[in-house]
């Protein structure tokens, strides 16, 4: 999917220089998409709903894949038409190698020149997020990890947990910016006010989603973009 370029306008840029807080997401937004984490999820997820379930490796593909599209994540699937509890599929699916993510020192600077609060907001649990942090080298820099057991299991893009964001961490949403690289998952951030960045992903699910309303930036390397950014 290729947007239009977007002009942005001195007012815009002014609300990203001047943010109280920046929420990120974390996989395939703070590392590269390239480092291929979810090839490692998804097939542990398989392997656990075709145990779960009692089907074959390809039939529990399928499901990972539909569940995902339909219900925002393939736990709240499983959990929502299986009666599945979350522990189990959440310790065994992320319960992957971690060293396919290099430190980013340069991120680091970025993040240590850029001005505001930060929080990571993602769709998996704590721990995971800590260790992708630390294998990064820049857990330092945020003050709060937002994972989906705090959002009680919702996933985005449901708008649920957007809310209790903002209400947990006294979030102004007009001096707030999210990074995220689905589209779908920043449109209730724009819907609250904040500004939207979008790190362009290839993913499926970005497959003919409207980006001009929701998305404000559009960048290809959040490090460089957060660098060039920070030292205006």
């Amino acid at each position: 999917m290729e947007p239009k370029p977007l002009k942005q306008s001195e007012a815009s840029q002014d609300r990203l220089i001047e943010a109280e807080c920046w929420v990120f997401d974390l996989d395939n937004t703070l590392y590269p998409a390239s480092c291929d984490l979810f090839a490692q999820v998804d097939r542990k997820m398989t392997t656990y709903i075709a145990e779960y379930l009692d089907v074959d490796f390809e039939h529990a593909g399928d499901i990972r894949k539909i569940y995902y599209r339909d219900h925002g994540t393939t736990m709240s699937g499983m959990m929502a038409l299986h009666d599945m509890k979350p522990a189990g599929f959440l310790d065994y699916v992320h319960d992957i190698d971690l060293t396919v993510v290099p430190p980013d020192p340069d991120l680091d600077q970025a993040l240590s020149n850029l001005s505001g609060r930060k929080i990571i907001f993602t769709n998996g649990p704590t721990e995971y997020a800590e260790r992708v942090l630390d294998r990064l080298s820049i857990r330092h820099h945020f003050e709060a990890i937002f994972d989906i057991i705090g959002a009680d299991y919702i996933p985005k893009p449901m708008p649920g947990p957007y809310d209790v964001l903002v209400d947990r961490y006294r979030l102004k949403p007009e001096e707030t910016v999210m990074a995220e690289d689905l589209v779908r998952n920043l449109k209730p951030a724009a819907a609250l006010g904040m500004t939207t960045v979008w790190v362009r992903s290839d993913s499926d699910l970005n497959d003919n989603e409207p980006v001009q309303d929701d998305i404000h930036h559009v960048v290809d390397d959040l490090t460089h973009w957060l660098g060039a950014l920070a030292s205006q």
